[in-house]
C-alpha cells in the first residue's frame, strides 16, 4: 500500500499564489505517475497536472502556464506550484499515485484531499 499525505492548501485572494505537497510513503517503489486532481462542487474530478518518474509532465489546458509540477524523488514528493490563481481554481485538490505513467482515468492511491479557496 500507498500513502499520500497532502499540505498546502488555504484561502487566497485571486491573483495569489499557492504551494501543495504530497508526500508518499509505504511501498513507494511501486509508484510511477504522482499528480494532481480537483473536484469542485458540483462538478467531476478532473485531473490537473502530472508527473512521471522520469519527470515527463503534463497540464490541464485551465493551468498551463500558471501551475507547474514537481518531484523530489529523494523524499518521495510531489509538489504543486499554483500562481495567478483564479475564483475558478476552488476546489478540493487530491494528489494521486499510480504504478503507470498516467492519471488520466484516475490514480490507484489517493491523499485525503485538501481546500483551495481563491476569492475574488
Amino acid at each position: 500500500q500507498v500513502q499520500l499525505v497532502e499540505s498546502g492548501g488555504g484561502l487566497v485572494q485571486a491573483g495569489g499564489s499557492l504551494r501543495l505537497s504530497c508526500a508518499a510513503s509505504g511501498k513507494v517503489f511501486s509508484i510511477n505517475a504522482m499528480g494532481w486532481h480537483r473536484q469542485a462542487p458540483g462538478k467531476q474530478r478532473e485531473l490537473v497536472a502530472r508527473i512521471t518518474l522520469g519527470g515527463v509532465t503534463s497540464y490541464a489546458g485551465s493551468v498551463k502556464g500558471r501551475f507547474t509540477i514537481s518531484r523530489d524523488n529523494a523524499k518521495n514528493t510531489v509538489y504543486l506550484q499554483m500562481n495567478s490563481l483564479k475564483p475558478e481554481d476552488t476546489a478540493v485538490y487530491y494528489c494521486g499515485a499510480d504504478p503507470r505513467s498516467y492519471l488520466v482515468y484516475g490514480a490507484g492511491y489517493w491523499g485525503q484531499g485538501t481546500q483551495v479557496t481563491v476569492s475574488s
